[in-house]
């Protein structure tokens, strides 16, 4: 049987050759919930919410932190609204140690348990003569309702857009996405003694500074 011989040709392919879209959703993480806002340890969320999974480059430069307030230095000045109104500043506590700690949001769980820890030892930092402060970015107004539900004794600064935390140099968690927890210890002269930082165990604040304020 006599068989059929075509010539050779090219054909070119019927399907175009795509280039792989990148899909924006490929470096999200969503944060699920089952409520209408997520509360972890100080970071409020939405359902649509998600966080960035960062790249090696940003997850190095996550870790490099140039610290602006370092211990044995004087930190930088500020004044700023208490949870009456009434302005308060840092010159204010000088003469008597302060324990300054930055903490993310009023009414979140990990805030709250370390609010109510301070409460709970508020005696014996008194007795060693420390003053507590708390400072985050909430308005006195939210300070004010925080202070009066867990019958918190000692003073709440308001940072609205944080400008002191930028100054101090509070470091953030979660690839910066979370406001830094980090408490410091200031001697009478108003130099910085101890520096601690912890998200995710605020009751450690309050056994580090208290030993400290009683080595002294």
């Amino acid at each position: 049987m006599a068989s059929l011989s075509l010539p050779k040709h090219h054909f070119p392919s019927v399907l175009p050759t795509q280039t792989p879209r990148h899909n924006p959703s490929s470096k999200t993480l969503p944060i699920v919930s089952s409520s209408s806002h997520s509360q972890f340890y100080g970071l409020k969320l939405s359902n649509s919410s998600s966080l960035p999974i960062p790249s090696s480059s940003s997850s190095r430069k996550m870790f490099i932190f140039a610290a602006k307030v370092d211990k044995g230095k004087v930190p930088p000045a500020f004044t700023l609204k208490d949870q009456d109104g009434k302005t308060v500043s840092l010159s204010k506590f000088k003469g008597k140690p302060v324990v300054l700690y930055f903490y993310p949001a009023d009414e979140t769980p990990g805030c709250t348990k370390q609010a109510c820890a301070f409460r709970d030892s508020y005696e014996k930092f008194k007795k060693a003569g420390a003053q507590v402060v708390g400072i985050s970015g909430d308005d006195p107004s939210s300070h004010k309702a925080f202070a009066k539900k867990y019958k918190l004794p000692y003073t709440l600064l308001s940072d609205e857009g944080n400008k002191v935390r930028k100054e101090w140099g509070v470091p953030s968690d979660l690839f910066g996405t979370l406001p830094g927890r980090q408490t410091y210890v200031l001697d009478k002269n108003g130099v910085v003694q101890l520096i601690y930082n912890n998200q995710f165990q605020p009751e450690k604040h309050i056994d580090e500074t208290l030993k400290f304020l009683q080595s002294l």
